[in-house]
């Protein structure tokens, strides 16, 4: 009995998972619409984001406790394993990094031109920059995968 009682109380928990799911990220976004429209001035970038993660990790902790503790690890892991990622870009191409190709390397201070992007490449070198840009994405990203992959 106690393995046909795990069988059917398992047919019945994937579903109201699955509904506890769809309930919290339908939440989340509206909820993260909401702020955004309220406020005047813009939030900053990942807001919606990071109300999402909040709410679905609000939702591991009431339906599966236990899982805390996995879920927090293998953020962690993730984490460290993308900013390994970066310092390694960094560490093997430490004269190639993408802001080295903007007109203006101090672009947090610089004010937008009208009509043209807000951090302009130098010319001659757009292509340069989008291989020094793809170039970090996919190392982080293979940092991250490795990691994920437990190897």
């Amino acid at each position: 009995m106690g393995l046909i009682g795990s069988f059917f109380s398992s047919l019945w928990a994937a579903p109201l998972y699955l509904a506890a799911l769809f309930l919290t990220v339908a939440l989340a976004l509206s909820v993260g619409s909401f702020v955004l429209r309220r406020r005047g001035k813009p939030l900053p970038r990942l807001t919606g984001t990071i109300l999402i993660t909040l709410l679905l990790l609000l939702a591991v902790g009431l339906l599966a406790p236990q899982q805390l503790a996995v879920s927090l690890y293998k953020l962690s892991l993730l984490s460290m394993a993308g900013v390994a990622g970066y310092w390694l870009d960094i560490a093997l191409f430490p004269y190639a990094r993408p802001d080295t190709y903007l007109v203006n390397p101090d672009y947090r201070n610089a004010r937008p031109v009208i009509g043209d992007a807000n951090c302009p490449v130098v010319m001659g070198y757009r292509l340069t920059f989008a291989a020094a840009m793809l170039r970090r994405s996919i190392i982080v990203g293979a940092a991250m995968l490795t990691s994920a992959l437990g190897a």
